[in-house]
């Protein structure tokens, strides 16, 4: 892979962190070895994590090349953010595209090169993606609320139940030794 390209992959990947940041989410990189899985997502409480492919494009916008697994790799915990760096007069467009996997996985085509003997791809279209621009509701909200309920002691009593908010979560202290969220 060329130089450009990687950068350019690069630059997606950081660019779906910094979105999933800015709207509240824990957004990590994972190491660039890591086999289908470009962040490691997850909500303020840590309650629902996601992993995320990101395919991005700076030169061709119709289409977004994808492994052949791309069909079998599905999960609800698996989203795609597919990023198009469109460079307008003196300006650049950034369109992003959320899709689960499962979304991926039924509109992606296959096809054989004519040219190439044995060269096979896989593609997602961006006429079929295009319904699912800004679609960062799949990640569901970054803030989760907990509602705290009086639970029973086994002893017999009933348990001391203290709540805080912390950094915009909800916190429950049961006991007042230990912290659930």
């Amino acid at each position: 892979m060329s130089a450009i390209k990687q950068l350019t992959g690069m630059r997606g990947v950081y660019l779906v962190a910094a979105e999933l940041s800015r709207l509240g989410f824990i957004a990590s990189p994972t190491s660039r070895s890591a086999m289908g899985a470009d962040l490691l997502v997850t909500d303020q409480a840590c309650l629902r994590a996601y992993s995320v492919q990101v395919k991005t494009n700076a030169s061709t916008f119709g289409f977004w090349l994808l492994s052949e697994k791309a069909r079998t790799m599905v999960s609800p915990h698996y989203i795609y953010a597919f990023v198009n760096l469109r460079r307008r007069k003196d300006k650049e467009i950034i369109e992003f595209f959320i899709l689960p996997s499962s979304d991926v996985a039924e509109m992606m085509k296959s096809g054989t090169s004519t040219t190439r003997k044995w060269s096979e791809w896989h593609q997602l279209d961006f006429v079929d993606a295009k319904p699912f621009e800004n679609n960062w509701g799949v990640f569901g909200q970054p803030v989760a609320q907990v509602v705290a309920a009086e639970q029973p002691d086994p002893a017999g009593g009933a348990r001391g139940i203290t709540d805080k908010a912390w950094h915009g979560f909800h916190v429950v202290f049961r006991n007042k030794d230990r912290a659930s969220v």
